[in-house]
């Protein structure tokens, strides 16, 4: 799915209509006991993060989000059934944290306690008007800090109808927002058509969320994962890793506004040249972490290139389906390398070694560090991520519909990179502090990464 923000995802003019949690469903919740499953790690330190920049006194929107189209004029009972019905499908979206204290506590509602209320919010003629309104009613919506924490909405027009889904990070990833395109298709269609809804049935996130949790809290600070953390930091100079080029950003300055740069980077052509030059070290995500090592190296003339690296925790096929925030990371150390060969060798020797860090969350491991990572940003650390997306039911026509992974870009002073293979090639998406000199090195950095692509022997 092409990452993109609100701005770019091809907004049009129309009717536009919104669903949220009833006034009755919200009342519900409200009076409903704690649920003894906790948050996990990642969700609360989110969820702290953002109330530590909000105590600041900054207000800085972090949601995530899909559109895609549906075809012609949509059916807005039948729209509305799918999306009620897409939503009992993952627990996580009908619950969440209130707090006691310094305590988060999980609240969650039966399924017969859930309603939709839709609101017919007006016409728009002008798409630009339309783009406005959408980012604020979503950062307002899909707060952090506030619950229900996400919002659904539909652009309507006679030739086509546009569906906005946002949603707070404690509610997704990335995985669970490039299936709800073809989700939210096959139960609209299945409803104007009359079929019943065999649809899947989705494991809990609220479960993994206790389990992942459980296996978290039985390790302690003499645990090997601790300890290969502790010195990663340590030659980190006690940090987490930055993107290490200069961003023209100077120590003490307040939290910078940020930037998006999306493009194409490569066609399909091109990126299963590399695809198959790579395979012999693992695949392109070691391909790209292995360029990014060269690149930033002659960018920024750091010896050691040092990130984390982001992997899926669905480590069981009852979440493969599931929606929630399914992601730890790994940390990597490259040394500066001869050559592309030499460091997709040590990037595959890395990841081999490191992978099984992730399985532990590192909200978890600085807890038992004890380090004091006071959250004054959104992003802990900088990453470049890779996904192959092209396994993702109705990715194939993704184009077609209009389909986009969104991302509120709003303050941060780290460099988060995203590469996609679609079937239409290599897609790169980036947020970045909005300076001159940040600009320059990621745009440096975007054209380097393309050319070494492109300069890998094809096959024979």
């Amino acid at each position: 799915m092409r990452i993109s923000d609100i701005q770019r995802c091809e907004v049009r003019p129309g009717q536009l209509v919104e669903w949220t949690f009833s006034k009755a469903t919200v009342s519900a919740a409200a009076a409903l006991p704690s649920d003894p499953r906790p948050p996990a790690y990642i969700q609360e330190s989110h969820i702290r993060t953002a109330r530590s920049v909000r105590e600041d006194g900054l207000f800085v929107p972090t949601w995530l989000g899909t559109a895609f189209d549906l075809p012609g004029r949509a059916d807005l009972d039948a729209l509305e059934r799918a999306l009620h019905g897409w939503t009992l499908r993952h627990e996580t979206l009908r619950s969440g944290f209130r707090w006691a204290g310094d305590d988060m506590q999980r609240f969650t509602l039966p399924e017969n306690e859930v309603s939709l209320r839709r609101e017919v919010v007006g016409d728009f003629a002008d798409a630009e008007a339309l783009i406005h309104y959408l980012q604020n009613r979503f950062d307002v919506a899909a707060d952090a800090l506030g619950w229900p924490n996400f919002i659904y909405a539909a652009v309507v027009r006679d030739e086509s109808t546009s569906v906005y889904m946002a949603f707070d990070h404690t509610n997704v990833d990335a995985y669970s927002l490039q299936r709800i395109p073809d989700e939210i298709h096959e139960l609209y269609i299945a409803d104007v058509m009359g079929r019943p809804d065999i649809g899947i049935t989705a494991g809990s996130y609220v479960d993994f969320c206790r389990q992942e949790r459980a296996n978290a809290d039985g390790i302690d600070d003499t645990h090997t994962i601790v300890a290969r953390w502790r010195e990663f930091i340590g030659r980190c100079d006690g940090r987490l890793p930055e993107f290490p080029v200069d961003l023209g950003l100077r120590p003490g300055d307040v939290l910078p506004t940020q930037k998006l740069m999306c493009e194409p980077l490569v066609d399909a052509d091109a990126a299963a040249a590399f695809e198959t030059y790579c395979r012999p070290y693992g695949g392109s995500l070691v391909g790209i972490l292995a360029a990014t090592s060269l690149i930033v190296h002659e960018l920024g003339g750091q010896p050691v290139y040092r990130t984390v690296v982001p992997f899926h925790t669905r480590l069981k096929s009852a979440w493969s389906d599931s929606v929630g925030w399914y992601v730890g990371g790994a940390p990597i150390e490259v040394p500066a390398a001869r050559d592309f060969d030499g460091a997709l060798e040590t990037v595959r020797a890395e990841l081999r070694a490191n992978r099984s860090l992730a399985r532990i969350p590192l909200a978890r491991v600085l807890r038992l560090l004890g380090t004091d990572f006071r959250p004054t940003s959104p992003d802990m650390y900088s990453i470049v991520s890779y996904v192959d997306a092209r396994l993702i039911p109705g990715s194939a026509r993704w184009t077609e519909r209009k389909a986009y992974g969104l991302i509120r870009v709003s303050y941060g002073d780290q460099v988060c990179a995203w590469v996609n293979r679609l079937h239409e090639g290599l897609w790169f998406a980036c947020r970045y502090p909005d300076t001159d000199v940040a600009y320059k090195n990621v745009r440096r950095y975007v054209e380097s990464l393309r050319d070494l692509i492109v300069s890998v022997p094809a096959p024979c």
